[in-house]
């Protein structure tokens, strides 16, 4: 099939070009995110492969039904920026990435965890200017601490494995309760329990209307003070300016985040020589208690390999006629 491919990088080319020798569709890569004034870059492609930041809303779907095409492709597990009901009265199937290396996103909120607790960043700035010191950067056990995951599917049941493992109790939160995680002895338990009880709140929930800024003020109110809070899932699951607030009042210790509510034009971008204009991502980027990365949980070979294939499987999928597995269709 004819694909065309929005937000594409050097790696999106990279390892679809590789694993696309496989398939042998025939792939086009435009550098721009998917918006209303981008749709016109398809040619003659029926499918349409996008990523996290792309915009999918009715507007946006109408245009590409205009343009002819039957398919759009998700490079990722997340399709909170797809209006799935217009996709459906437009006659285009959505298809995702259900799972492509849950390893990859639970070890990167680890490295968070780990990173915001001993200082690293602060540690390695130090000693390349030749500073020494380990004046204000001291850290704590994470053993014998609590971590409420909220969000126990593969990311938070990998999480739970490994700060289990630490000598963490892990005590989690989540609709549907993961019997791998029950396994484990993890213990679920009500939400305001993990925001009263955690030292660690982690979350790995998907993003959808009844959770948008599930972590606002009323439930940073109720944490311990100075909690870790640690976001490797979708931005606006928390209400950035009550953690501004938060971490002022000190009731945050630690903010990792990997994900911003309003990142799109930012994440994934280089605006090195460029002013950034959103003041509340420049406020949140002037605490020394704060680590964001760029949406690179996960950005590993192991991933971008399974994204790949997965996403190209699934696309030949629909090209044959074959049915799609739940996990894969949105």
């Amino acid at each position: 099939m004819e694909i065309i491919f929005y937000s594409a990088k050097r790696y999106d080319h990279e390892y679809f070009n590789l694993l696309n020798r496989k398939y042998q569709h025939k792939l086009r890569y435009v550098e721009d995110r998917l918006t209303s004034k981008t749709v016109d870059l398809i040619k003659q492609e029926s499918v349409v492969c996008v990523f996290v930041n792309d915009v999918l809303d009715q507007e946006v779907l109408s245009l590409l039904a205009q343009q002819d095409v039957k398919l759009i492709a998700l490079r990722c597990a997340g399709f909170d920026n797809v209006d799935l009901n217009a996709a459906k009265q437009f006659g285009i199937k959505v298809i995702r990435v259900g799972s492509y290396s849950p390893n990859s996103v639970a070890e990167h909120a680890l490295c968070l965890m780990l990173a915001l607790n001993r200082k690293v960043y602060k540690s390695y700035n130090r000693v390349k200017s030749g500073n020494f010191s380990i004046d204000g950067l001291l850290g704590f056990d994470f053993s014998g601490k609590t971590i409420g995951i909220i969000g126990t599917g593969k990311i938070g049941l990998v999480l739970s494995r490994i700060t289990q493992a630490m000598g963490m109790r892990v005590i989690a939160y989540d609709l549907v309760k993961n019997p791998e995680c029950k396994k484990l002895g993890i213990e679920y338990v009500s939400i305001d329990t993990i925001f009263s009880q955690s030292d660690v709140i982690s979350l790995h929930c998907s993003l959808n209307a009844r959770n948008r800024h599930f972590i606002d003020a009323s439930a940073l109110e109720k944490m311990k003070d100075s909690v870790m809070l640690i976001n490797t899932s979708r931005g606006a699951i928390i209400d950035t300016c009550a953690v501004i607030e938060a971490l002022k009042s000190k009731k945050i210790g630690y903010l990792g985040i990997d994900v911003y509510e309003n990142e799109q034009g930012l994440f994934f971008e280089d605006l090195s020589c460029q002013t950034i204009k959103d003041s509340v991502f420049n406020s949140l980027l002037s605490f020394p208690n704060v680590l964001i990365t760029s949406h690179q949980g996960f950005f590993t070979k192991n991933a971008l390999e399974n994204i790949a294939n997965t996403t190209l499987n699934n696309i030949q999928k629909f090209e044959q006629g074959d049915n799609l597995s739940d996990e894969e269709l949105c």
